[in-house]
């Protein structure tokens, strides 16, 4: 049994339904990505992972558990989330901001630790911001600003992180530099790792695992290899391609063909 999954859920807003009975289990302490084109229900089926979406039908399990069932401080120990375009407050400064990724470490009996103090300073090392902790949030470029973001992920230490879109808007420079920084995070500490990305190659290379979605289904799931086909390339995105190995990485490698697939 892995720490997280969905059982037939039918998930949705209001009375409209995005996917339909989906049924998966996230691997333990692997890089997962989800993949597929525009509106297929990616960012909901991610959202749902977190609560931030109830399941019309079916259950979300954490540990076992139903996951809205469970007190939300106890969920967000477990699971961070990075969300797509997050906000952060006027005038606040980057190490204020990452501290508040201790939130749900904190009690009334149990103020400001030196282990929070420890986990903000790790969070801040590992995503290269720490000469930016005096500086005011706004005044940072997108790049810096979604690695700050991701601190104030990292600074909750949950063994599982949800990445929504995180590399929309980066320059390929800071898209490289994150998704590095999450395979590194992986790696070294085992986090289980899930992240909504639209670059088909950037998944196949640094995924361990990949989703592939359409029309709020899950179409397929397993390895890079297994999942980035020709057939499933012209099945979920419309493109005809050729398939190769990247030289530099293994992975298997998306080249686009002329023009769109024939649906004649």
């Amino acid at each position: 049994m892995t720490r997280l999954a969905l059982e037939n859920a039918r998930l949705g807003y209001a009375d409209k339904v995005i996917c339909q009975d989906v049924s998966l289990d996230v691997p333990d302490g692997q890089f997962t990505v989800i993949v597929g084109p525009n509106a297929c229900g990616k960012s909901t089926l991610l959202k749902s992972l977190t609560r931030l979406i109830s399941p019309m039908h079916g259950q979300i399990l954490l540990d076992g558990h139903s996951l809205h069932n469970l007190p939300t401080r106890d969920v967000a120990r477990k699971v961070g989330l990075l969300p797509q375009g997050p906000i952060a407050p006027d005038g606040i400064r980057v190490i204020d901001l990452v501290s508040r990724g201790r939130y749900p470490h904190q009690s009334l009996f149990k103020p400001w630790s030196p282990e929070d103090e420890a986990a903000v300073a790790e969070a801040m090392d590992a995503t290269g911001i720490r000469e930016l902790s005096g500086r005011l949030v706004d005044e940072l470029s997108g790049g810096q600003r979604q690695r700050v973001w991701m601190a104030v992920a990292l600074a909750q230490q949950t063994p599982i992180l949800l990445l929504d879109e995180p590399t929309t808007f980066l320059d390929v420079s800071y898209q490289i530099e994150l998704l590095e920084l999450c395979r590194k995070l992986n790696r070294n500490s085992g986090h289980t790792l899930v992240a909504v990305l639209h670059d088909l190659n950037q998944a196949a290379r640094y995924a361990d695992h990949i989703i592939a979605m359409k029309d709020g289904e899950v179409v397929a799931s397993g390895s890079p290899d297994a999942v980035i086909t020709e057939e499933l390339v012209r099945t979920v995105f419309g493109v005809d391609s050729i398939i190769i190995q990247d030289p530099e990485s293994g992975a298997p490698l998306m080249i686009p063909t002329w023009g769109h697939a024939d649906h004649h």
